[in-house]
């Protein structure tokens, strides 16, 4: 009996080496990403706003990415397609709060854990039910807040004093420390910066008092030409930008303000705030790498950084996301992993948030499910030859009566055009040629001279509706089935009056000031 325990016991020291071995080579994947990050926000994309070194680093050591697209510019319902690698019709999270995140559906973090990895998530969170697939998690509940926020670890409920970027970069950076250094692992972590209300750190609190940003072009957009589901919207920096926070103390605005004047002075209020959250996501960027490097793992480890999708800076005179225009629509998207990306290299190929789980699925040599719908990017990310990539995208958001009321949409978009169709009570098309009008100013939908571009971004768009399994027939039926988005209970910001009932709208919340 000795005898065979004595043989048998170097073959399971010879496995279990085996094993360590392969772990040691399979990826790390560090997943960092924001909320409503635009790419004019950072540096490495050619900004003139600001400097971010620890995001501007990233791309230097990676590869960035141009033409990243979301599918749905929200926040829960982009999350979801990230998770799931599927459009928002099939993982079933539409929209914000209407709908809720079903947990029980297959998600990249899930396969890794199945697959022996230690996989976490910390921050924000916001799919309305508690997170599957992690071995451990921290997050925040709903949208949380910026200062002294509530975290939800593991179903218990603490409140943490300090400022949320800063926490969840320090809770990242811990449980990195901490972690069962045994397995590969896979990391997300996911912050609520730079979103609404766009409260700043008190170190960077004053950090662009007195500054002047520069203003787009379309900042005073009169929409001259586009349909009404352009016009509509209550996205406006002036008045709903006014509206939205006007009890908000730091809102005072200089007596005898009108007119562009005052769109003025508001613009650069909400870029002062906003672009100083950024600098604190840009900080704990660079403190997760800082980690990963004292601890000898950023060699074997995918480091991701993203966004939920991308945010107005003013251009057409608007804040927020959930259009298809380009500044909504368009992902920063950076990747480093030393051992097949060149640093420095940059991609234009049109790529979605749709194919990030295939691509971490890849690098880790785990099966991706049949009904992903999205592609890996290992091929692009290692500069491989490509035969036949995408040359065109689709887009479908679906939060409508909600939030901002923008009309629900769908629409293609390739290398040169895009194709827009409003719906649900509104029938209307735009079109747009982003080579001779990057700024979407000029609706070609019913020119006669683009009649055969029309034509042709019609048929794509069928196309990729029934490659991905959605119609106009299902968008009517959702029409149906979530009759409206996330609407709030006090109505719309157009509806409320400037400094009005405070104590009433604030009752209609629960107490709570209106937050997207």
């Amino acid at each position: 009996m000795l005898q065979k325990c004595l043989l048998i016991f170097p073959v399971l020291l010879l496995m279990a080496q085996a094993l360590q071995a392969v772990d040691s080579k399979r990826p790390n994947i560090v997943f960092i990403m924001s909320d409503d990050h635009a790419n004019k926000a950072i540096s490495a994309y050619g900004s003139d706003l600001l400097q971010t070194p620890q995001l501007d680093r990233l791309a230097s050591e990676g590869m960035l990415f141009n033409n990243a697209f979301c599918t749905n510019s929200i926040c829960g319902p982009s999350r979801a397609v990230i998770l799931t690698g599927k459009y928002s019709h099939l993982n079933g999270f539409l929209v914000n709060e209407t709908t809720r995140f079903d947990g029980s559906q297959t998600t990249f973090p899930k396969l890794f854990q199945e697959a022996g990895y230690d996989t976490a998530v910390i921050g924000k969170w916001h799919l309305g039910t508690e997170p599957t697939g992690f071995d451990y998690w921290d997050v925040l509940p709903g949208q949380g807040e910026y200062y002294d926020p509530e975290f939800i670890s593991m179903g218990e409920t603490l409140v943490h004093e300090g400022y949320a970027t800063e926490i969840i970069a320090e809770k990242s950076v811990e449980w990195l420390r901490n972690r069962d250094s045994d397995k590969p692992f896979v990391l997300l972590s996911q912050h609520k910066a730079p979103h609404s209300s766009f409260n700043p750190s008190s170190k960077y609190r004053h950090h662009f008092d007195g500054h002047t940003f520069p203003e787009p072009a379309n900042l005073f957009d009169d929409y001259a030409g586009r349909s009404e589901g352009a016009s509509v919207s209550d996205m406006r920096i002036d008045p709903h930008l006014i509206l939205q926070y006007q009890w908000d103390e730091k809102l005072e605005i200089p007596e005898g303000l009108v007119g562009k004047e005052r769109t003025r002075w508001l613009y650069q209020w909400y870029m002062r705030r906003y672009l100083a959250c950024v600098l604190s996501v840009d900080d704990a960027v660079g403190a997760v790498l800082d980690t990963l490097d004292e601890l000898g793992l950023a060699d074997n480890t995918i480091v991701v950084y993203t966004s939920d999708q991308g945010f107005f800076l003013g251009e057409h005179g608007w804040y927020d996301k959930r259009y298809m225009y380009e500044e909504s629509l368009r992902m920063p998207f950076i990747v480093r992993y030393p051992p097949s990306i060149e640093p420095g290299s940059v991609e234009d190929r049109i790529v979605l948030n749709l194919d990030f789980a295939q691509t971490f699925l890849d690098y880790a040599g785990i099966q991706a499910p049949e009904d992903m719908q999205g592609r890996s990017l290992r091929p692009l990310l290692e500069s491989q030859p490509v035969a036949l990539w995408r040359q065109s995208m689709y887009y479908h958001f679906y939060e409508y009566p909600g939030w901002h009321y923008v009309k629900r949409h769908y629409g293609v978009r390739t290398d040169r055009f895009k194709l827009i169709r409003y719906y649900h009570d509104i029938e209307a098309w735009e079109m747009y040629d982003l080579e001779t009008d990057p700024n979407e100013m000029a609706n070609l939908a019913d020119d006669p001279a683009y009649a055969a571009v029309r034509a042709g971004l019609e048929a794509e768009l069928a196309r990729l509706q029934s490659q991905y399994g959605d119609s106009p027939e299902l968008a009517q039926e959702m029409v149906e089935r979530y009759p409206h988005g996330s609407r709030p209970v006090w109505g719309r910001y157009s509806d409320l009056e400037p400094h009005g009932d405070l104590d009433g709208w604030r009752a209609a919340e629960e107490g709570s000031a209106p937050e997207e």
